[in-house]
């Protein structure tokens, strides 16, 4: 059963690729979502060079009141500095291969672990995938800190990812025969 989980996994990843080749590559979702301009980018990029000088998430709040509160109406500002740099991007690329080969090959076994009636019908192992897409777009989402429309989509962008990904293992994993019988 490993080799028929590690191959449905890996038609799996394949599938994960292309969708995300497609959605990000080509109608630019990953960039609408995480990248949008800032009208004084230069400016504000370098403030955060010389102050966020450690890879970290950190908040920016306003000042506080009179009162020692932070103010209703202001805005929290989230800076992440992963530490990654433009030149790393090459070598990022064969790290996000490997985890999606790992991720797809994990969900497969997960499912290849599921009870036989799930195993025999197409329909819910696929099924079995789109609650992980479920899964992760409440987590990553709708439960985040993207404005509501970003988080939906983001939301939706998983359960889709997932749900395509589902579609290929469900195609490529069989249920292990099970003896007759008569044996």
């Amino acid at each position: 059963m490993l080799t028929k989980v590690f191959w449905a996994g890996l038609w799996g990843a394949l599938a994960m690729i292309v969708f995300s080749f497609l959605v990000n590559g080509v109608f630019g979702l990953h960039s609408r979502l995480n990248m949008k301009p800032i009208p004084a980018e230069r400016e504000i990029y370098q403030v955060l060079k010389k102050e966020v000088t450690q890879p970290g998430h950190y908040m920016c709040n306003p000042a506080l009141t009179a009162e020692g509160r932070f103010p209703d109406r202001e805005p929290v500002f989230t800076i992440v500095n992963s530490g990654f740099t433009h030149g790393a991007a090459g070598a990022s690329l064969l790290t996000d291969l490997g985890l999606t080969l790992l991720t797809a090959v994990i969900a497969t076994g997960m499912l290849a672990m599921a009870s036989p009636r799930v195993l025999a019908s197409y329909a819910r192992k696929a099924m079995f995938f789109v609650l992980i897409g479920l899964l992760f777009g409440l987590l990553t989402g709708v439960r985040s800190d993207y404005p509501r429309a970003d988080g939906l989509l983001k939301a939706l962008y998983e359960i889709m990812f997932w749900t395509v990904t589902g579609l290929v293992v469900a195609w490529r994993l069989r249920p292990p025969a099970t003896p007759s019988a008569e044996q």
